[in-house]
Order: structure tokens, then C-alpha cells, then sequence
């Protein structure tokens, strides 16, 4: 957990540029987000693998973000 802890600005830009690529028409986890509120109706296996991919550094920033805050 030290890892996560010391990372938040790795966890940052990632979660600028892996999160939010591409940037244009429009991010992809937020079409793949709006899919899954949706139903997710139609996910293959790659579409759950690319959430999870661009998914991922915003779950790590909140994780390191919240478990800086709990130690100050």
C-alpha cells in the first residue's frame, strides 16, 4: 500500500491521459460508463477489458487520494 500512497502524481497523469484517451469526440470511459449505466447490453469481453483498462487509474487516484487523507 506504500506504492500506492507515494504514486498519487503517476495515478494523476495517468488518469489525464489512459483514463481520458481519446480525448476526442469524447472520452472513452465516459461512452463505456454511459454504455454500462445503460444496461451494458452488447459488452463483449474487450469492451469490459478497455473500461477496466481506462477505468483503472481513476480507481487507483481515489484510493491513494482517500488514504492520504485518512493519515493526515
Amino acid at each position: 500500500m506504500n506504492f500506492i500512497q507515494k504514486n498519487t502524481s503517476l495515478f494523476f497523469l495517468a488518469s489525464l491521459t489512459l483514463g481520458l484517451a481519446p480525448f476526442f469526440p469524447e472520452p472513452h470511459i465516459i461512452g463505456k460508463v454511459q454504455w454500462l449505466l445503460g444496461g451494458a447490453k452488447g459488452m463483449a469481453p474487450m469492451d469490459w477489458f478497455d473500461l477496466i483498462l481506462h477505468g483503472s487509474p481513476f480507481v487507483l487516484l481515489t484510493i491513494s487520494l482517500v488514504m492520504k487523507l485518512k493519515r493526515d
